[in-house]
């Protein structure tokens, strides 16, 4: 029972933190743009697809829990290595998903003009086309490398802050036992 409390509240904060981000987001796509939440949640949805969501939604949670755990105080020290490593993969994950993205929409759009008969009454719409699928293909990169990278530093960072806390403590503990 009280392992499943502990995964709750790690789930929980990690869910917590992922809103958070969102907000956070949001905030400053809605400051910049002349989009509000609503117009921003429709081209989420047209642009980058219900998949793409999905899947990044489920490696930013892997990775952020894996940041969860790595801070967690209950967290051995010895598992905090095997914490930065799922989160590091789950945030080279994000990489590989946008970039598989990226090839999948250019080749949509490929697709859609090789099928396509030009002709002056219907260039606009194998034009349209060319460029919806080329739309998803760049910003799926565009959305995915950043957030990976941000991940990962926040992982590694966070890595080599608790190892400088662990070699500062073994020396203090070194210190009082002489």
């Amino acid at each position: 029972m009280r392992a499943i409390a502990q995964a709750f509240g790690l789930g929980s904060r990690t869910v917590s933190y992922m809103l958070g981000g969102l907000v956070l987001a949001m905030a400053v796509i809605v400051g910049t743009t002349a989009a509000n939440t609503v117009d921003v949640a429709s081209w989420a949805k047209d642009v980058l697809g219900m998949t793409f969501v999905l899947l990044l939604g489920t490696l930013i949670f892997t990775a952020v829990l894996s940041w969860v755990k790595m801070t967690d105080k209950r967290t051995l020290s010895g598992q905090i290595r095997t914490w930065l490593e799922v989160g590091m993969q789950a945030s080279n994950g994000i990489t590989t998903l946008a970039l598989t993205y990226t090839l999948f929409g250019i080749s949509l759009g490929i697709g859609t003009l090789s099928e396509a008969t030009l002709t002056p009454d219907t260039i606009h719409e194998v034009i349209r086309a060319l460029t919806a699928n080329f739309s998803l293909a760049f910003m799926t990169t565009v959305v995915g490398l950043p957030v990976s990278a941000l991940l990962r530093s926040l992982l590694a960072v966070t890595y080599a802050r608790i190892e400088a806390a662990t070699v500062a403590s073994m020396g203090k503990f070194e210190e009082i036992s002489q």
